[in-house]
């Protein structure tokens, strides 16, 4: 099992450039067929009628199995994986209902995220279904999850193999999503900064916002980038890192350390390297957290409450997937494959269909 960093600049699917795919939807941008959507719909009537979302307490998966397998959508999803897991790592699927009842469309987003994978929690509130939306919380606060403000929220990671987004409804302005390939940004640091591209393996300070496990320090230590496997895989959120700096126990970032973190921001923000994407309504966007990173920009939202942007995400564990390195066990409780990842909660796990 190597740990090392590479000899070389890095090859393979998952090194792309944004500019490439702009100019191709056609690899990246699927619409939902319709057996595949009236599958969808079947399922999530016959799930919320079964009494979906369960109560608090209760087993999220209880009346899955018995009325939310979709041929379709399991035929889908085997045609996905490889290119989502092992390939290119995200993919865009166009036209899901979302003008109905609320758990309905929850219901559907369930559906298509359980073929893929089992829903870990995104909070220590043990909430498995996310609403991403602004909640007006101050993101300068190292309490705040970002993605609870209309600030850009800079590229990063979450905490799980793949993250599923749901758009229900779009801001007036801003709020356009942003992926990368970890791999080549790795490589455009190497060809930019030779000297610093090798201190993005070290490991450097994250901090849990508050949510770590019981007994862990309040930050975990993992580096940026880890190669195993001849793969790069990556975790990554800047300002969780600089606020980690606030505690005194934690590991203090050195000079080339915070330049190699720079130039890691650079080579990120370069519009040939990152690819950006209008999120539609009934938009459902895959990503691979391990080999990509994700950013939103800023956005003002509409003055009426119901119409302002939202939302609606899911943190999946699939069967199957690229092992990772010891180090990530502080993050993601386990690395086995098919068991890992979320944040630890504190309360049962529960769905909830409001913010």
């Amino acid at each position: 099992m190597s740990l090392d960093r590479p000899a070389a600049p890095l090859t393979g699917p998952d090194v792309w450039r944004g500019a490439e795919l702009a100019a191709a939807p056609g690899r990246w941008l699927r619409r939902f067929t319709p057996d595949q959507l009236a599958g969808l719909d079947d399922a999530a009537a016959r799930l919320v009628a079964a009494g979906w979302p369960p109560p608090p307490g209760a087993a999220p998966d209880t009346v899955l199995r018995a009325v939310a397998e979709v041929p379709a959508i399991a035929a889908l999803v085997a045609e996905l994986t490889r290119e989502l897991l092992f390939g290119r790592g995200f993919v865009l699927l166009r036209g899901l209902a979302v003008d109905d009842h609320p758990a309905r469309v929850a219901a559907r987003l369930w559906v298509l995220g359980r073929h893929v994978g089992r829903p870990v929690t995104q909070n220590a509130r043990g909430h498995l279904l996310g609403h991403v939306r602004d909640l007006g919380y101050d993101a300068a606060d190292p309490a705040t999850r970002l993605y609870q403000t209309n600030q850009r929220q800079g590229f990063h990671t979450d905490s799980a193999d793949v993250v599923a987004l749901l758009c229900l409804r779009t801001a007036p302005s801003g709020g356009r999503s942003s992926l990368a390939s970890a791999a080549a940004a790795y490589n455009a640091v190497l060809s930019r900064a030779p000297d610093l591209a090798g201190a993005l393996f070290d490991p450097v300070a994250t901090d849990h916002r508050g949510e770590e496990p019981p007994g862990a320090p309040p930050w975990f230590e993992i580096p940026v980038l880890s190669l195993l496997d001849d793969r790069v895989t990556v975790i990554y959120q800047r300002r969780y890192i600089d606020s980690a700096q606030r505690f005194a126990g934690a590991p203090r970032l050195g000079d080339r350390q915070r330049a190699a973190l720079d130039a890691f921001d650079a080579v990120l923000d370069d519009p040939a390297l990152h690819l950006e994407m209008d999120l539609e309504p009934g938009d459902v966007q895959l990503v691979h957290n391990h080999q990509l990173l994700h950013d939103r920009t800023a956005f003002v939202d509409d003055p009426d409450p119901a119409r302002r942007r939202h939302l609606l995400r899911l943190w999946l564990c699939p069967p199957i997937g690229r092992r990772l390195p010891p180090a990530f066990a502080q993050r993601y409780g386990s690395i086995e494959i098919g068991r890992r990842g979320g944040v630890v909660p504190r309360a049962a796990p529960v769905i909830t269909l409001a913010p």
